[in-house]
Order: C-alpha cells, then sequence, then structure tokens
C-alpha cells in the first residue's frame, strides 16, 4: 500500500521535481530524450514541463500522456504518470516508439488547488480548433447563471446548501438532466467569473499544448494520447471517457480494451463539452493528418460516484468554491470546509480510493497499449 500512496504528491512542486528526475529513468531507454518546460507568464515559477523522445529507428508510433488540465486534478494524473513510467515505459518498444509525457498543462491550477487557470478559465472549454469563441453559445446557461454564481460572501454552508439544492432540483424538473448538464457543463464564453468559463481566446497554456501536439502528430504514423482527470463517475470505478467524434461504440471499445467502463462525451452517455481537448486531438487529426491513425480517450476517475447524493453534491462544491474564490467566507472555518470539500473531490485522500484507482489505472494502461500494438514485440489487435 505505501507503495501505491507514494505515486500521488503533495504539493505541485514535488510533483514538478519527481517528474523532471523521471527524465533519467526515460533516458536509459530513449536516451537522447530530453526535458523542456514553458514557464507561464508573470513572477511566479510555474512552468508547464514535458519530457519528448523521438523513436531511436523509424518514427512509427507516439504515446501522449497529458496531465493536469484541470489543476487540482494534476496530483492523480501525476500518480497515474509516475506509475506508467515506472511499470508501462520500460514495455515500450524505443525503436519504433517515441514518447511525449506533459506534467501539470495547468500549474497556476495545480498549485493553487483549483480546475481553471488564473484567468478562471476552464481549459477543456478552452480547446476550440478554429478558434471562434462565441460568446451566444450554451444560451441555457443564463437560465441557470443565478443558481451556479452567487456574488456574495458564504455566510453559512448549511443555508447556502439548502437553497442550492432547491434550486438545483427546479432546475431538473424543468430541464431535464441532459437539459441541465447542458446548461451548466458543456461551457459557456461569456461571464469569466462564472462556472466552466471557456475564456475569449486561447489561454498560454492551450496554445503551448496545442504546439507540442502538432508536433507530435506530424511526425509519427500512429498516435495514442491519453489524458488523466478526476471527478465525474462511479466513486471506485475509472471510466474511459471517448470523443463524441470517435465513430467506434463505446461497446466495441470496452470488448477491444478488456475494459468495464467506456463512455463517449455525449449527452447520452456522459455529457457533452465545447472546447474538449480529445475532440481537438480528433479535430487536428481529421483537418491536417486525415492518413494517418489515431486513438485518444480521458481517464475518468470518479469521486463521489452516480448517486443522488453524489450528482447533487458535485454541483453544490463547485459552486462553493468558485464562490469562495471571489467573493469569500464569513470565517476560517468555513473557508477551511469549503477547499477541504473541494479538494475530496478531485484528489480524495482515501488510501483506498487511490489503491483501486491505480487498479483501475493499470487494467486500462493493459488494455490499450496492448490493442494499440505499444508492447513490444506484440501487434495491434
Amino acid at each position: 500500500m505505501s507503495e501505491i500512496l507514494s505515486l500521488f504528491p503533495n504539493t505541485y512542486e514535488a510533483s514538478r521535481a519527481r517528474f523532471r528526475a523521471d527524465l533519467a529513468a526515460v533516458q536509459q531507454l530513449w536516451p537522447q530524450a530530453r526535458l523542456s518546460q514553458h514557464k507561464l507568464a508573470g513572477k511566479e515559477d510555474l512552468t508547464i514541463d514535458w519530457i519528448y523522445a523521438d523513436a531511436l529507428g523509424k518514427n512509427e508510433k507516439v504515446f501522449i500522456l497529458t496531465t493536469g488540465e484541470h489543476g487540482v486534478e494534476g496530483y492523480v494524473g501525476a500518480a497515474m504518470q509516475q506509475r506508467f513510467i515506472e511499470k508501462f515505459m520500460p514495455q515500450l518498444n524505443p525503436q519504433n516508439t517515441g514518447l511525449l509525457l506533459v506534467h501539470a498543462i495547468n500549474p497556476w491550477g495545480m498549485k493553487n488547488h483549483r480546475r481553471v487557470n488564473g484567468n478562471n478559465v476552464d481549459l477543456n472549454r478552452n480547446f476550440i480548433y478554429d478558434g471562434v469563441f462565441e460568446l451566444v453559445y450554451n444560451p441555457a446557461y443564463d437560465k441557470v447563471r443565478s443558481t451556479l454564481y452567487r456574488p456574495t460572501l458564504i455566510q453559512s454552508l448549511g443555508t447556502s446548501n439548502f437553497f442550492f439544492k432547491a434550486e438545483l432540483l427546479a432546475h431538473l424538473a424543468r430541464l431535464g438532466v441532459i437539459g441541465f448538464h447542458k446548461a451548466s457543463l458543456s461551457g459557456q464564453y461569456r461571464d469569466a467569473q462564472g462556472m466552466y468559463y471557456g475564456g475569449s481566446e486561447y489561454q498560454e497554456e492551450t496554445r503551448t499544448l496545442m504546439q507540442l501536439l502538432r508536433q507530435a502528430l506530424s511526425a509519427y504514423e500512429q498516435i495514442l494520447h491519453l489524458d488523466m482527470h478526476t471527478g465525474y463517475g462511479p466513486r471506485y470505478q475509472m471510466s474511459l471517457v471517448n470523443s463524441a467524434l470517435e465513430t467506434g461504440t463505446s461497446q466495441e471499445f470496452e470488448q477491444k480494451f478488456n475494459y468495464p467502463v467506456v463512455v463517449a462525451a455525449n449527452p447520452e452517455e456522459f455529457y457533452a463539452i465545447r472546447g474538449d481537448l480529445v475532440d481537438f486531438v480528433y479535430e487536428m487529426w481529421q483537418h491536417e493528418f486525415p492518413q494517418k491513425r489515431l486513438f485518444a480517450t480521458a481517464y475518468e476517475f470518479g469521486t463521489l460516484g452516480n448517486s443522488y447524493f453524489g450528482k447533487v453534491h458535485c454541483p453544490v462544491e463547485m459552486v462553493n468554491e468558485n464562490r469562495h474564490y471571489w467573493h469569500g467566507a464569513l470565517n476560517e472555518q468555513i473557508s477551511e470546509q469549503v477547499k477541504r470539500e473541494f479538494e475530496e473531490l478531485f484528489n480524495p485522500s482515501a488510501a483506498d480510493w487511490k489503491e483501486k484507482a491505480v487498479a483501475d489505472g493499470d487494467q486500462a494502461f493493459t488494455g490499450i497499449l496492448r490493442a494499440e500494438g505499444y508492447f513490444a514485440g506484440e501487434a495491434a489487435e
């Protein structure tokens, strides 16, 4: 158990230091591998770090693993990245396979334990392929905005949560679950202090990753991209969330990967997202590299579950955290409770949760890498 728990870092700085030290392990297999950083604008020491290595012989396949797009989710993402480096990376073939490992797409969010970046932008609503940020997108958001964004000090969590849940039930009755998810989760581009704000232009972090992804897709014939996330889905079961642009069915991928839960990012199976990173990879592939082979997906490690409590508690904590960030709380006790409950939503402290998350990650790594032909000496299925 201690070996499993040691995979999960406690701070952004410790996670980054470990990732940088991992270069030595990568160079044992890819001697020319290099570590690079992009420092975010400003005085803080915040960097997006990545390790890139071309194949030693022919550039046939590339494996891409990204973490921390939603900053606070980067702690679990870093654990999965470390697990890959230690257990699965040695099973790849450096002669025909390259690597792109990205640590903390959103370093500000990871350091400050928020999902968004320093501009309050949800980066997973910012990867819009055509670069058109539509103010009028998702008009249904206006119907739920007053519930999702309360521009006042939190004076009592009990009172605040009671009224939020009452309003949430009213929205669900009026819009239905799918309608409410679209209004609240799919993204919006006009309320800069609101929830799931996708920004008005590409963010610095987004531009950096776009450049790295385009470089990798242009250099290889087969691309496999895994992006790490936490929050939604069954508490003790990681879900693979495929792009809505993926043509294969979830059932086909469950069989192909020997993995029990695969869903598509559409309203029927998960929820739809505008500006999603994995969708961006598919659009770039379709428009710029259609002759190549691509599979990309997200690991979504569920934390609260699909019960009524989980489905209600998640938006409660999201709203409280956003409200607290902008307007504060009456006292330190309320402030600490908001921060603690939000952290548990995306970076659970329970040892048994972490153990199961690693087991699920192992199963998915094994199934995907084998099916896509990334294990040395094995052909794709």
